[in-house]
């Protein structure tokens, strides 16, 4: 490239010449996406001096010749904290990387040598892999595009007798006081907005998924800001349309609606825009053993957040023309993370149950004929494979470091290969254990199970 080409101008080329690659890395909160990053790009910088990609086959076959940092694009944006989860990987004792907590990004430059030589048999080309994290709370908003406020708030009663409305119970007892029509209030509708968040972060904590506004959760430099001092109104509903809509601007539901559409115009979609629709290819992680061991309640919830999550993103194949000029996901893989917590004959299991899990958006990506594969794997490992002698009979196990320095021998039960019914919950079959990072030596390549099949899947036909 020469020096006086803009930085613009050299990618729009090198995505013509198909030797740019923009990776999102997606997944809800504690899926593991700070953990997978980390690890990709850890095995690709060793890729050249010692591989572990053996399904990889330009790692296998010697033929990729490793990775480098460089200078990413978009300078605004921060970079991806790769130096820092390292330091935490690699002290004593391993500790995990710190959560995503805002946008960052990461661009590398891998060289490789074709498999199929040029004239003279020594060529070697590069490829430019764009990665991108985000944090889980905030892709729960991209949804959120296809509502406007009445009918959000019709998706979002948290009524019931569930374990996940008794978290909303302030907020329920605060708006159930509510008229629309009436001359909004400020300081009480940002005392409610706030029930209604903390509602949200409790539900967090709690483990469940499926939670709206996101940014409520991670507010960043919006906190405070009227634009999330908004909730949803549960006694309101479609019939009541033309009604609330000829409301004066001062009433509390033309307030509530105004809000909501300047968080959906100004902060959901500039973030879609932006970012989710310049994408080529992208991984969703999938936390299915954390949900599986959280109970039925969170797992439903699970279900609901990622259905909801995987129709907002545009997937489609793409010619030569909208490569340039307006990309499309033209691959994807969705994958169960932490698959290290159980057995390896489980795994085939695990599998299939995020399939069932994910069953509709699959059928509609298949319909499409968008490329899809569903894996599981362990981006860093955490436990070793164990065989116990249990009343003379082999039994597999693991073993790990729990988080507050236990040695741990663990039998984490059978993983349901489809949904899992009512006397699977009634028997709890199934225990999950968090454990601390495998130790390993200095300048060793992270631990890890089939980032080499995920890497295959989402760049491999690039360094063909």
């Amino acid at each position: 490239m020469r020096p006086s080409l803009p930085r613009e101008l050299h990618d729009l080329l090198e995505r013509g010449r198909d030797r740019q690659l923009r990776l999102a890395v997606t997944g809800l909160s504690r899926a593991g996406k700070t953990a997978f990053l980390t690890s990709l790009v850890n095995q690709l910088r060793h890729a050249g001096l010692e591989t572990r990609l053996d399904l990889l086959p330009a790692a296998r076959e010697g033929r990729l010749l490793g990775a480098r940092r460089v200078q990413q694009q978009d300078l605004g944006v921060p970079r991806f904290p790769y130096d820092q989860a390292m330091a935490a990987l690699d002290a004593e004792p391993p500790r995990w990387p710190d959560p995503t907590r805002g946008i960052s990004e990461l661009r590398l430059t891998l060289r490789y040598r074709p498999s199929r030589s040029g004239l003279f048999g020594g060529e070697t080309r590069q490829l430019t892999l764009d990665l991108f994290d985000y944090p889980g709370e905030w892709l729960l908003d991209l949804p959120l595009l296809g509502h406007d406020y009445l009918s959000w708030s019709e998706t979002q009663r948290h009524d019931g007798g569930s374990e996940r409305a008794a978290l909303f119970a302030d907020w329920r007892a605060a708006v159930a006081k509510l008229d629309p029509a009436e001359e909004v209030d400020e300081a009480r509708l940002a005392e409610i907005a706030e029930h209604y968040a903390s509602g949200l972060r409790a539900a967090r904590e709690a483990g469940f998924a499926d939670l709206q506004p996101g940014r409520f959760l991670l507010p960043g430099e919006l906190e405070g800001a009227p634009v999330l001092q908004f909730f949803p109104l549960p006694g309101i509903a479609e019939a009541d349309r033309e009604t609330l809509t000829a409301l004066p601007a001062e009433s509390l539901y033309a307030t509530l609606a105004r809000r909501f559409r300047h968080y959906q115009q100004h902060i959901v979609r500039p973030f879609y825009r932006e970012h989710f629709r310049r994408f080529d290819r992208q991984i969703v992680l999938v936390d299915v053993l954390g949900a599986l061991n959280a109970g039925p309640e969170r797992f439903e919830d699970l279900s609901r957040a990622l259905s909801r999550l995987m129709q907002s993103f545009d997937y489609g194949k793409r010619s030569l023309l909208t490569r340039l000029f307006a990309p499309r996901i033209d691959r994807l893989a969705i994958a169960a993370t932490k698959a290290d917590h159980v057995t390896p004959e489980q795994h085939g299991r695990l599998v299939a149950l995020l399939e069932a899990l994910l069953a509709e958006p699959l059928k509609d990506l298949r319909f499409s004929d968008v490329p899809v594969k569903a894996l599981s794997l362990a981006a860093i490992r955490a436990t070793e494979g164990r065989e116990v002698n249990q009343q003379g009979r082999r039994s597999p196990a693991l073993r790990g470091t729990t988080l507050d320095g236990e040695s741990r021998l663990l039998f984490p039960g059978e993983v349901p290969d489809r949904l899992p019914r009512a006397d699977f919950w009634a028997r709890q079959g199934f225990a999950f254990t968090a454990f601390r990072p495998l130790p390993r030596e200095p300048g060793t390549p992270l631990p890890h199970i089939r980032m080499d099949a995920a890497l295959d899947w989402l760049i491999g036909d690039k360094l063909s």
